[in-house]
């Protein structure tokens, strides 16, 4: 019988396909390659989708009933998922097909750990106290838009730092790295993924404040996870301020687009494994 599992594990493989095909199309500059890439990212979506459906339905059958979001396994399932609909909307809005060769093998890579990764807790488990609240849905929902989009501003920011090193040793249009968007683009569109990304992060603080404050009766308790998820909002603020202010651009920000990503890994999987807090659960 078909189950959710089943379903991520195709969508694995089709993430990896579509991966090959926007690498293909990097490599050869075939467009078909970059059409097949586009085609199998949606159809990965569609197939990821319908297996987060699936396993929040399975959880009803369990007589447990609670959305699929509540463990390291369905949150990264679900940033795979973040990550994947928003590089998608991207190439549909610029048209910039070469980007998935850099983006989208997060996805494929985040969920083929999830398959290999014994210790994830891949079971569904009745929920703790501090878990059966609808802020907590907002609370992961919100900031997992905010990692998507991150996730996608570091691939944008190795781009431009690869195009630019393409510049300074005058690389030819022919050569891969010549290949890539100009720099102009890179950074606007580097800017716009931040800008993106920082509102839902905003969201998911205030929020998980708010979740906080119902589960242990306070909004901020500096709990390690707490405490690096606003290290994080002021990496990116200041990264945001320099620019609006300072007039930031180009490198810098690539740099700090790629610096504010590793603090989002650290929050997200450093704390879990390495801190222990109020939100250790997210490892089990």
């Amino acid at each position: 019988m078909m189950n959710s599992s089943y379903l991520f594990g195709i969508t694995t493989i089709v993430y990896l396909l579509a991966s090959v095909s926007y690498i293909a199309f990097f490599v050869f500059r075939n467009k078909t390659a970059a059409r097949a890439g586009l085609g199998l990212a949606i159809f990965a979506i569609l197939i990821q989708t319908t297996g987060l459906g699936l396993r929040w339905h399975e959880s009803y059958q369990l007589g447990i009933g609670h959305a699929p979001l509540t463990n390291m396994y369905e949150s990264l399932v679900f940033f795979a998922w973040c990550a994947a609909i928003f590089y998608v909307l991207l190439e549909i809005k610029f048209k910039l097909p070469i980007i998935g060769a850099f983006v989208m093998p997060i996805p494929f890579l985040t969920l083929a750990y999830t398959s290999l990764d014994k210790d994830l807790g891949k079971e569904i488990s009745p929920l703790i106290p501090a878990l059966q609240s609808n802020w907590l849905i907002a609370h992961v929902i919100t900031c997992f838009i905010g990692y998507g989009a991150f996730a996608v501003a570091a691939g944008l920011g190795i781009i431009y730092l690869l195009r630019q090193l393409a510049d300074t040793r005058k690389f030819s249009q022919e050569s891969l790295l010549g290949n890539l968007p100009d720099l102009r683009t890179l950074d606007d569109l580097i800017h716009k993924t931040i800008i993106f990304g920082f509102m839902w992060l905003s969201a998911g603080i205030i929020t998980g404040a708010v979740w906080a404050n119902e589960a242990w009766g306070t909004y901020w308790s500096w709990d390690p996870k707490e405490t690096w998820s606003i290290i994080t909002w002021f990496i990116y603020a200041l990264t945001l301020h320099a620019r609006f202010t300072r007039g930031w651009n180009g490198s810098r920000i690539a740099w700090l687009s790629v610096l504010g990503f590793i603090s989002v890994f650290f929050t997200y999987f450093g704390v879990n494994y390495l801190l222990a807090g109020l939100h250790s659960y997210g490892a089990s």
